[in-house]
């Protein structure tokens, strides 16, 4: 389940600093070894009307819903473990944009810039910079000031911005009732061609996944669950009654229970509610009818009433993004509760032990948890994959599905390349705990598949990579792809996928600590952003390394950075970070553990070159005044983004913007959020 960047951040930061990686599950055959997967064709088909669609959606949830309603019981755990340049256009000074997975592709994200103007959304309000003068030309608050905790992105095409409030966030102590409820997606479009106004917005009902946008055109993807009222389980029952009882009442509950609903506002504040048609929805050939995806297709040169959406009864968590494709991957057993990886205690204190983006549970069900009892066989885990051509205006057409074994780490773990998609998953196989001990090792490895974009059917693959390890980051770059996978050490493995039907391992490097995101640096250059470790695999604190790829067989080291008891947003969030290639130099924020606090506030500058990654300096915020009213997230000086805009270095905090000298980071100017 994707959950905002936001939250995610947020949270993986909070539990990076404090704990280790969990990982995922999968049934076991008799000799115990992971399940294959069929990896047919998953066509999806039409329903042939409302009454097919609410025949098969009753049929499908009712063999799904279990003694607690729709989904497994809470389990709560701790969770850890492209060149950015823009040429000049239109007179605007030369900078860079958001670090995106596909050129051509853009990703919401907090901060944008087309060179005249920053434009950011930072607690509720967005505000637009004029960069030659440097002051602040126009603010629009969006929400309430006490729910100014509200994760919110941004996506702009020339004087339109649509921001895109995805929901959830982490409810500062002491909210009130009335602020501390957590909002749904709403997806607000801006007028920025003089003082900003609101001219319409999008409420739908159900979960945001992700954005992306080709053109002025913004594709949404946005998950729910059937809308239908389960009793508390309550003593009395076993719970097979409870399962027979929940059965029951999906089989009486009617179509609009699964339609996907929506809320349209125009420029002068009407509101409309809508629906997705039946015939706008497909399914694949087996689904479980508890999650709808819906495709909204928004174009922001006009009014958002011409909103196209589709639905496909599947569930859905990671979406990516080509300049003609669309695609929506997920598990259909996304909820499954996962087991955790053991803890490596030493005697050393603990450290911060950044990861990559975690999978976040989704947020807690209200129906109560069930006394415990014996868990069943999980499901096998599996991805699919389902892909749209985007090509044409308005709604997209689909083409295919697929299904892998396995699960995603991330988008990066996607790339489409020459009629293929490549897809890289780590399979884990569930905990033998015949032996009497819960802390058996999984059983996991990882795999890459290459299928053929037109059928999502199999080309090729290769497998065996990381054995007992989990996959920490995927790039693919061009014919070649890198994958690192982590227990105690970190195989950086090269592959060679010149030949689909054929892909291979090339080379392997072995070095303690691991990278959780990948960046390509030019012919023969590899950067990565993670965290170096011990030899027993405990982590040690942010590290930043330049590989030499130039040989596919003998992957090198050349150079690596690390700074002590610290980790990175960057390694979750891959906008976080930035490498302007111009002049070599990269931006991370760091966050550092001082043994009793965590401490933010300062982004790490670094000189990349062919052979070493060098330090030059930091730059920092300044601190915030003591909140007078305590029910508001306190502002964070942590800075959360970089920019380049002409010879200048912007910086991004929650407390505002900084305007450095690229040369020597001389402070030019300071411009506050009031």
């Amino acid at each position: 389940m994707r959950t905002s960047i936001r939250t995610a951040g947020a949270v993986a930061l909070a539990a990076a600093l404090l704990a280790t990686a969990c990982s995922s599950t999968e049934t076991r055959t008799a000799g115990g070894r992971t399940a294959p997967v069929d990896l047919g064709n998953v066509k999806l088909v039409s329903y042939s009307g409302c009454d097919d669609m609410l025949a098969g959606l009753r049929a499908a949830t009712a063999r799904n819903v279990g003694p607690w309603g729709i989904g497994g019981p809470v389990v709560m755990y701790a969770e850890t473990q492209s060149d950015a340049s823009a040429k000049r256009a239109s007179g605007a000074p030369e900078h860079s944009t958001t670090n995106t997975h596909e050129a051509g592709v853009d990703e919401p994200d907090l901060v944008k810039t087309d060179g005249d103007r920053v434009i950011t959304v930072n607690r509720g309000v967005l505000r637009v910079v004029d960069t030659a003068t440097r002051k602040v030309t126009g603010t629009l608050r969006l929400v309430d000031a006490e729910q100014a905790w509200v994760p919110a992105d941004l996506l702009v095409s020339g004087d339109r911005a649509l921001v895109l409030f995805s929901g959830g966030g982490i409810i500062p102590y002491g909210a009130t009732a009335k602020h501390a409820a957590s909002p749904g997606p709403r997806y607000v479009l801006v007028d920025l061609s003089g003082k900003p106004k609101v001219i319409g917005a999008l409420t739908p009902e159900g979960a945001h996944v992700d954005a992306r946008m080709v053109g002025s055109t913004v594709r949404i993807v946005v998950r729910s669950q059937p809308r239908i009222e389960f009793p508390d389980a309550g003593p009395g029952l076993s719970d097979d009654e409870r399962t027979r009882r929940n059965a029951e009442i999906v089989a009486r509950a009617p179509i609009e229970a699964w339609l996907p609903k929506y809320e349209l506002t125009s420029a002068d504040g009407a509101t409309s509610d809508r629906k997705v048609d039946c015939g706008q929805v497909s399914h694949p050939a087996e689904y479980s009818g508890t999650s709808m995806l819906t495709v909204h297709s928004l174009d922001l040169s006009q009014a958002l009433a011409k909103t196209a959406p589709i639905g496909v009864a599947a569930d859905g968590d990671t979406v990516y993004g080509t300049g003609t494709s669309l695609y929506v991957a997920s598990n259909p057993h996304w909820w499954w509760p996962r087991p955790v990886d053991r803890v490596i205690v030493e005697d050393a204190p603990a450290t911060p032990a950044a990861e990559p983006a975690p999978t976040l549970l989704p947020e807690p069900s209200t129906t109560p948890t069930p006394t415990a009892t014996a868990a069943p066989e999980p499901p096998p885990e599996e991805t699919e994959i389902h892909r749209f051509d985007i090509t044409a205006a308005g709604a997209p057409r689909y083409v295919a599905s697929g299904k892998v074994s396995g699960r995603l780490l991330n988008q990066y773990s996607l790339s489409e390349h020459e009629g293929h998609l490549r897809v890289a998953t780590t399979s884990t196989a569930a905990r033998d705990t015949s032996t009497g001990s819960p802390e058996a090792a999984p059983d996991t490895s990882s795999a890459v598949y290459v299928l053929d974009a037109d059928t999502l059917v199999k080309t090729g693959e290769v497998g065996g990579l990381g054995q007992g390890e989990r996959i920490y980051s995927v790039r693919f770059i061009g014919p070649v792809g890198y994958v690192v996978t982590f227990k105690q050490v970190d195989p950086l493995y090269t592959l060679d996928l010149r030949d689909p039907a054929a892909p291979r391992r090339t080379g392997e490097l072995k070095i303690t600590g691991y990278s959780a995101y990948l960046h390509p640096a030019g012919d023969g250059r590899l950067i990565g952003v993670g965290q170096e470790a011990s030899e027993q695999g405990r982590t040690l604190g942010t590290q930043v390394s330049l590989f030499d790829v130039g040989d596919p067989a003998n992957p090198r080291r050349l150079s690596q950075m690390f700074q002590k008891d610290s980790g990175s947003e960057a390694e979750w969030d891959p906008h976080a970070f930035l490498y302007w290639a111009r002049t070599g130099m990269a931006v991370i924020p760091v966050s550092s553990w001082t043994g009793t606090e965590q401490t933010n506030g300062t982004a790490l500058v670094l000189k990349i070159d062919d052979s070493a990654v060098t330090r030059t300096g930091t730059v920092s915020h300044p601190r915030p005044k003591p909140a007078e009213n305590t029910r508001v997230a306190s502002y964070d000086p942590g800075i959360r983004r970089s920019v380049v805009i002409g010879d200048s270095l912007w910086t991004v905090s929650d407390l505002g913007l900084k305007v450095s000298d690229m040369k020597d980071l001389a402070d030019q100017a300071w411009i506050p959020f009031s």
